[in-house]
């Protein structure tokens, strides 16, 4: 019954304007977190890596109102932009993998072939679109062995409409938002006020009343992690808001987008303790963690440990991992985080 009482309260402020319209800020008196069930800090946190994506088309409004039905304490998301400047929650830069872009025919002339991340792609991507444009698609399961029943019936949100659902649930629910591709949407996307796209991903948060250090009294409140695999544009964001940050690590072999370092050179002492004065947190990909050998699980690397004698969080959302390496580390709240 709280699902479909929360689910009407967000339809209704997502489409109470114009289809293309960011909605604005809602009423801090029905907001009042003092009123709402805390989040819970004394284990590690429970966070739905895009909505509860196994059951449902992952970011939608669906997705996410479902995880919170589940207790999910944080919902994830990946934010991009539109050619007309919204930001949106999505993962991929092109179209053509999670929705029914490839079958409508008035886009046909919008394929395209970039360079994204050193890679060269073909498909539709979403700088090509306008907001109004995005909200015309409807968006599928990513992968065949998943429910195909709601295939069709979601679309695209904004970055707002996110925001909003997690503020008007029922209980303290909070946001874990990637600033995803942030090279590729700055070379695309131009703002008229100059702004770039990390600007545009801060003012948002900011508009909603999201600040605060890890762990502060506002922070309680409204609990926000922003991650990136970019750190370039974590430390540009650490100039406009203190709200804590997490740097996500891929493959080691891998080179960062924006500063071309190897992510075996981003996990090295020296620089988890540079990164250390931006984020609160690293979120690994699983196997820098622990490696598999001959597809079986081998023996863990230090890299937790290192990460926690810097006092850095842990987190892998990506991965549906709890990264903890024993019980007492389980009931510390400042040493893990896990994922649903």
């Amino acid at each position: 019954m709280a699902a479909f009482w929360l689910i009407s309260i967000v339809v209704l402020l997502l489409f109470s304007g114009e289809s293309d319209a960011n909605p604005a800020a809602p009423p801090q008196n029905q907001l009042d977190a003092t009123k709402k069930k805390p989040l819970q800090t004394f284990r590690p946190y429970n966070i739905a890596h895009r909505g509860s994506n196994g059951e449902l088309p992952e970011e939608t409004t669906e997705a996410y109102l479902r995880a919170i039905e589940e207790g999910a304490d944080f919902i994830e998301t990946d934010i991009l932009a539109t050619k007309d400047g919204h930001l949106i929650c999505f993962h991929d830069v092109f179209l053509d993998a999670t929705t029914d872009v490839a079958n409508r025919t008035e886009f046909a002339d919008r394929k395209r072939t970039y360079e994204v991340e050193r890679q060269i792609g073909t498909g539709w991507f979403v700088v090509d679109f306008t907001l109004r444009e995005l909200k015309s698609l409807r968006v599928k399961q990513r992968y065949s062995f998943r429910d195909q029943q709601y295939n069709g019936k979601y679309q695209i949100i904004t970055f707002d409409e996110y925001i909003l659902i997690a503020l008007y649930a029922n209980r303290v629910v909070g946001i874990y938002p990637e600033l995803k591709n942030p090279i590729f949407i700055n070379q695309h996307v131009k703002w008229s006020d100059g702004k770039k796209f990390e600007d545009k991903f801060v003012e948002t948060l900011l508009k909603y009343g999201y600040k605060g250090e890890y762990m502060s009294e506002h922070w309680l409140k409204q609990p926000l992690f922003i991650q990136s695999f970019a750190p370039s544009s974590l430390i540009y964001m650490s100039h406009m808001t203190n709200s804590p940050k997490i740097l996500l690590i891929d493959d080691t072999t891998v080179r960062t987008q924006d500063t071309n370092q190897s992510y075996y050179e981003i996990t090295s002492d020296s620089y988890l303790a540079f990164i250390r004065k931006y984020v609160v947190g690293i979120g690994p990909w699983k196997d820098t963690i622990i490696p598999p050998i001959n597809n079986y699980l081998g023996p863990p690397t230090d890299l937790v440990e290192r990460a926690h004698s810097l006092n850095l969080q842990v987190s892998d959302c990506r991965q549906h991992f709890i990264i903890c390496q024993s019980e007492e580390e389980y009931h510390h709240e400042s040493k893990c985080i896990s994922c649903d």
